[in-house]
């Protein structure tokens, strides 16, 4: 077989990853995309509601500036986030929206034509640039077709499903090309990992069916850590049953939260105004906190509240909710303008990830990572709505600069013979699952998965259900490990692809769930109600997981503070 081999290979191209690609390609490094799926059907696609930027276009927001932007993300993070990273991202940021308007992106704009802004959970202004409710869409088209201005190279459907060093740096990667069905080996100096999210984890999610975290586990079996992965996001409003998400957008126009009596229940929980644009852990847990007190709607995928915006003028919600109201009429049989929309949390991001510096560098040489697999951190315990399509740009950028320069200063030659060896291993992996028979079908497997995550490590938390979770997690990764496949051929293999996703998925399970339980104290979207206040004195620090076979390290790396001291959090 030809060796194939590039100076950097980007795994994932969402929009984390192409901006990488694009700036090694402007760096004139030799690179590559490797995306299980064509990039325009990554998961970044599905962002709606908007990018964050100190741009001051709107009415509302003239004195807006970089360090109000800043301040909101580290109050927003509930002061877990690493202040100098939030600095880079505000920074930056202004540059990268700027850049994407400057490459085409059709944002929505202003009377006068700039680019037009909304209110978002946690913002002091409006601040949230938008393309009406396809913000995602827009920003990845566009930065697609500047990767092919750009010549960038693409291996789409092509899972990777090994990591290969050479004394202790990157060599490459192992990946099954889906299309042809064999494993091939590419040689790379350096990697960027840029897979996005894990929520498959659960059951109730807004991710993709490809959000599985493999891009993110196998970094992590080769040793590299992970950081905060207890802290998952869950997004107030999806629809029942589906749960697709509705963007935060609809309540930066003016949406509001009801309970089954009417009541715009969210001012019994904050003094802010609006208060249903509080921040995401907030209203989640305000949201819940309605329907187990019985104030919620009864419906056939169970209680619901209502997001009603039918007091809005019909221009606004065609104007920049059409795609709400075409998901809510398709899935919901509801036409916003006349009838309230159905909502319920889902979970929707996660603020852990691969562990990173402000350059995308891991401890791994050669190693990079940018996006939602990463963890820099600049969203701590809580991310602001907006501030995640911002930190693709900005990190995604970075990481390709710092890749570029690693392969610069480290002419490493290629070790086409190693990659290969590499490619023979996992091939006689492959064949020991074949051979394998026994315990429950993969996709049941991946079910009671997502059934002990929503049982025991959902929006609240405690020791009882985490303990729990964690053992039975720890007992599933058994089954998991050990249970073959029935389809004995590579081509299109779905069964096969989910098994190496659910070992992904198990293994950053229990990473997250095993630092909830140590974590005794409430902070962001970790919520412990036997541990209900926040604790800096014992918890102003990451957590950070290391893989062994046994289970994950567990150790903690401080909380970097410049501007913002730690506050009582109130909104």
């Amino acid at each position: 077989m030809q060796a194939v081999h590039h100076d950097v290979i980007v795994i994932g191209g969402g929009l984390a990853g192409l901006r990488a690609a694009v700036e090694l390609a402007d760096s004139g490094i030799n690179s590559a995309v490797v995306s299980r799926v064509h990039p325009l059907r990554s998961h970044s696609v599905a962002a709606e509601g908007g990018i964050n930027a100190a741009l001051g276009n709107a009415e509302e927001s003239a004195s807006d500036s970089p360090e109000i932007h800043a301040y909101d993300t580290v109050k927003g993070s509930d002061y877990l986030a690493d202040q100098d990273a939030v600095e880079i991202l505000v920074r930056e940021g202004i540059d990268r929206v700027y850049e994407m308007e400057h490459w085409g992106t059709p944002f929505s704009r202003t009377d006068d034509g700039r680019i037009a802004q909304r209110a978002f959970g946690g913002g002091t202004y409006h601040r949230t640039c938008y393309s009406a409710d396809k913000t995602g869409h827009a920003l990845l088209t566009t930065l697609y077709e500047r990767s092919i201005k750009e010549g960038v190279v693409v291996y789409e459907e092509h899972l990777v499903v090994r990591l290969v060093l050479k004394n202790g740096r990157t060599a490459g990667v192992v990946a099954l090309d889906l299309l042809r069905g064999k494993l091939v080996g590419i040689g790379a100096r350096a990697l960027v990992f840029a897979g996005g999210g894990f929520g498959r984890t659960y059951r109730h999610t807004t991710n993709a069916h490809i959000n599985t975290g493999l891009g993110t586990a196998v970094p992590y079996w080769a040793g590299v850590p992970l950081k905060d992965m207890e802290f998952v996001q869950f997004h107030p409003t999806s629809l029942p049953g589906t749960s697709i998400l509705i963007t935060e957008g609809v309540r930066g126009e003016g949406g509001i939260l009801r309970n089954a009596s009417g009541e715009r229940f969210m001012s019994r929980y904050v003094k802010m105004q609006p208060p249903d644009l509080a921040p995401r852990d907030i209203v989640t847990r305000s949201m819940m906190t309605e329907i187990e007190e019985g104030r919620g709607f009864n419906g056939p995928w169970g209680p619901y509240l209502n997001l009603d915006v039918t007091h809005l003028p019909k221009r606004i919600i065609e104007e920049r909710l059409g795609g709400i109201r075409e998901l809510s009429q398709s899935f919901a049989d509801i036409d916003p303008e006349r009838k309230p929309i159905p909502v319920i949390p889902a979970q929707h991001y996660s603020m852990g990830g691969i562990s990173t510096d402000n350059n995308g560098a891991t401890p791994v040489p050669g190693v990079f990572a940018a996006g939602e697999s990463a963890c820099v951190s600049v969203h701590g315990a809580n991310r602001l709505g907006g501030n995640s399509l911002l930190e693709t740009l900005v990190f995604g950028r970075r990481a390709g600069i710092s890749a570029a320069s690693y392969v610069k200063k480290n002419d490493i030659p290629f070790d086409d013979a190693l990659v290969e060896q590499e490619v023979s291993a996992f091939g006689d992996y492959v064949q020991g699952l074949f051979s394998r028979e026994g315990g429950k079908k993969i996709f049941d497997l991946e079910s009671e998965l997502q059934a002990i995550m929503e049982e025991g490590v959902g929006i609240f938390r405690n020791r009882d259900g985490l303990s729990n979770a964690l053992e039975r997690l720890k007992d599933l990764r058994k089954r998991v490990w050990n249970t073959g496949v029935s389809v004995h051929a590579l081509r299109y293999n779905l069964e096969f692809v989910r098994a190496m996703d659910l070992r992904a998925m198990t293994d950053l399970a229990i990473a997250g769930t095993k630092g909830a339980l140590l974590r005794n104290e409430s902070r962001g979207a970790h919520f412990r109600r036997d541990f209900r206040e926040r604790n800096d004195e014992e918890w102003m620090k990451h957590t950070v997981a290391t893989f062994t076979p046994e289970g994950p390290l567990i150790s903690y790396d401080p909380v970097r503070v410049t501007k913002f001291e730690p506050t009582r959090r109130v909104y």
